[in-house]
């Protein structure tokens, strides 16, 4: 369960490191630091889709391989259509004199 989303979350990760140290460079008042946190925001916002698409890239051979092993519902066997008779024209009728 771990290695789902890895990028994903090492992104985000960077973004929320970013978010604490902008915090930490605002309470402490060190403006001369401030473009570490930036930096690290828009690093993690930047990698965000990246990714996104690498994490996919990877579930996608798991998800064929599981797909191969799913246990499927036995096929209900169709019988063959009913076959009808041609419909014969209807018959003159002697008349009975």
């Amino acid at each position: 369960m771990a290695r789902i989303m890895r990028y994903s979350k090492l992104a985000l990760l960077i973004f929320g490191l970013g978010l604490v140290l902008g915090l930490a460079v605002v309470a402490a008042e060190w403006w001369n630091y401030a473009r570490i946190p930036s930096l690290l925001m828009a690093l993690g916002i930047a990698a965000i889709p990246v990714a996104i698409f690498f994490d996919w890239r990877r579930a996608a051979p798991f998800s064929r391989l599981m797909g191969r092993f799913r246990r499927r519902k036995p096929t209900r066997r169709r019988s063959p259509p009913k076959r009808r008779r041609a419909r014969t024209p209807p018959r003159a009728r002697k008349s009975r004199r």
